[in-house]
């Protein structure tokens, strides 16, 4: 029997029991986790002793090894989850992982394009951006990218904030998309799709024991800024690294089956089984698709995990339970 904490997702919350099974279950809505789960003064001397032992096997396997993170949803939003974030990537780093962080900005850069009363428009999911739309754009994630460096460095890390411009990190081109009822092709403006990555600059950071924090910006051929979606940097990036790791910090404990129950392990088969059918969809589609083509392209396993919860990363990584979804190839055990 492993020792610990066993972690059940449900749609509305969490479940929590010892490994041992004899404290019975304590059921966490949403709402009260950032209160609750995992709070140091919560557990007794045993139990925090238990945990760090877990570890220690997640520590030495994963050591040296390069974990890419896309940072979005709540964990970027909320003030004790922000705290937290920062403190575990230092905490990764110390331990002898790599974390190179990709985060996103959409609602933020919805907030500011109302207050600036600059309509936004959607088409397929993707933001129209004209060039004032790419200007707030560019504002925005310059401003969080600077806000995820500041926090890692209070904590003790030593993060340095990028764009995909940088060192020519991320060719991009103008994306394409037609429409789906006409066929014609749609204008997106200023929306970009990865055209290669030239990861040098981030090599070079981390062997120097820095922590890469990208905003999701890319250089087309002529010099010009494009949008691009976070989920597909983070999963190219993930390929080009070959990263042991992707993981996606979400506002979903993980994939759900279609009476709402969390499915932890899936192989890229039964992912794709999942999209088939429309268990998967909405906004889940770009960031499992993006964990999905990092698999089949040489990352060991994507993760789908729930940053509401506090310390939902080290949970993931460093317990025998994990806390969201295990997307691996068949090549894989799972483990």
């Amino acid at each position: 029997m492993h020792r610990g904490l066993r972690i059940f997702g449900r749609s509305s919350g969490l479940q929590v029991q010892s490994a041992s099974g004899d404290k019975g279950f304590l059921s966490l809505p949403f709402s009260l986790l950032p209160m609750t789960v995992m709070m140091p003064e919560t557990l007794s001397p045993t139990l925090k002793a238990d945990v760090l032992s877990e570890a220690l096997p997640y520590i030495q396997r994963f050591h040296g090894c390069t974990i890419v993170i896309k940072y979005g949803g709540n964990a970027m939003i909320d003030p004790l989850l922000k705290a937290g974030f920062a403190r575990d990537v230092v905490m990764l780093k110390l331990i002898g992982m790599n974390p190179v962080i990709v985060h996103g900005g959409g609602p933020q850069i919805g907030e500011l394009l109302e207050k600036m009363k600059i309509e936004s428009a959607f088409v397929q999911g993707m933001r129209i951006t004209d060039e004032r739309v790419m200007t707030v754009v560019e504002m925005v994630l310059g401003e969080l990218n600077q806000e995820i460096v500041a926090l890692i460095n209070r904590y003790g890390g030593r993060a340095v904030g990028l764009t995909g411009q940088d060192g020519k990190l991320i060719h991009a081109r103008k994306m394409k998309l037609k429409d789906k009822l006409s066929g014609f092709d749609l204008d997106l403006g200023l929306v970009g799709e990865i055209e290669k990555i030239e990861p040098e600059l981030i090599d070079l950071l981390v062997s120097r024991n820095f922590v890469p924090v990208v905003a999701p910006i890319g250089m087309g051929s002529n010099g010009e800024a494009y949008n691009i979606n976070a989920d597909l940097v983070a999963g190219k990036l993930a390929e080009k690294l070959a990263a042991e790791k992707l993981i996606m910090m979400t506002n979903t404990v993980g994939v759900l089956d279609q009476k709402g129950n969390l499915l932890t392990g899936l192989t890229a088969a039964q992912i794709e089984a999942l999209f088939e059918d429309g268990t998967i969809h909405g906004g889940m589609l770009p960031k499992i698709g993006s964990a999905l083509e990092a698999v089949k392209r040489g990352v060991k396993s994507a993760h789908v995990i729930d940053g509401r919860v506090p310390h939902a990363l080290l949970l993931e990584l460093l317990t025998d339970s994990g806390v969201g979804t295990k997307i691996y190839s068949e090549a894989d055990d799972g483990r």
